[in-house]
């Protein structure tokens, strides 16, 4: 596994028209792979990105995936054209082996929390996204132990919070589509770590194709 990161030059065209266009981020993220061997769907270790917007300046891609990525196209069409600029490309493996129970992380996420509305006895119902931060949370905290971590609390406050929400809406194809998106920081519990090294190269809830789901952690 890898983890990689580049700097995005927002003033730039492509990079607007990128970071407009999850589906657009992804084709291009897919092109620094071959062909077909980079498979978004069944189980197991797959491609993962994020997009952290820190300022109206400061806009770094991060993606985790199976195979030592090439992001030059990414670069091209949305990076800083010098040699900071170039794409930092790690080897996850040693992050992921030092995670042991009980340890305390920051964490970043960016997530697709969604909801299944019953639509009559026997029909699996619609997915929805949920919009308000309070149910956003309460989706985070219902899934970390399956997650293989637990939010810390202190003074009865989870140590976590959702600093940006979005509703995306853009082109996919013929087709229009619309994603509730939240991202989370804070602080993490290992209580499982063979689950969380499995969350941190899967990821966490829908939309990953769309840049959710990924999960980073940083040393507390």
């Amino acid at each position: 596994m890898y983890l990689s990161r580049v700097y995005l030059n927002p003033v730039r065209r492509g990079s607007r028209r990128l970071l407009a266009s999850p589906h657009a981020m992804h084709a291009a993220i897919l092109a620094g792979f071959p062909p077909g061997v980079i498979k978004d769907r069944g189980g197991g270790p797959r491609l993962l990105w994020r997009v952290d917007e820190l300022d109206r300046h400061r806009v770094v891609l991060y993606v985790v995936s199976p195979l030592r990525p090439d992001l030059q196209p990414v670069v091209e069409q949305a990076g800083w054209e010098t040699e900071e600029g170039r794409p930092a490309v790690r080897d996850y493996g040693p992050i992921l082996e030092s995670i042991a129970n009980g340890q305390v992380w920051r964490f970043r996420l960016a997530a697709n929390p969604t909801y299944r509305k019953s639509s009559g006895e026997g029909a699996r119902g619609k997915v929805l996204g949920h919009v308000t931060a309070s149910q956003q949370l309460e989706w985070l905290l219902s899934r970390s132990q399956r997650a293989g971590f637990a939010i810390p609390v202190h003074e009865d406050v989870p140590l976590v919070s959702v600093i940006r929400r979005e509703i995306k809406t853009f082109q996919r194809g013929s087709s229009r589509v619309t994603l509730s998106t939240a991202t989370y920081q804070g602080h993490l519990e290992v209580t499982d770590p063979e689950t969380l090294r499995t969350t941190l190269i899967s990821g966490l809830g829908r939309g990953k194709g769309y840049g959710c789901g990924l999960l980073t952690l940083a040393r507390a």
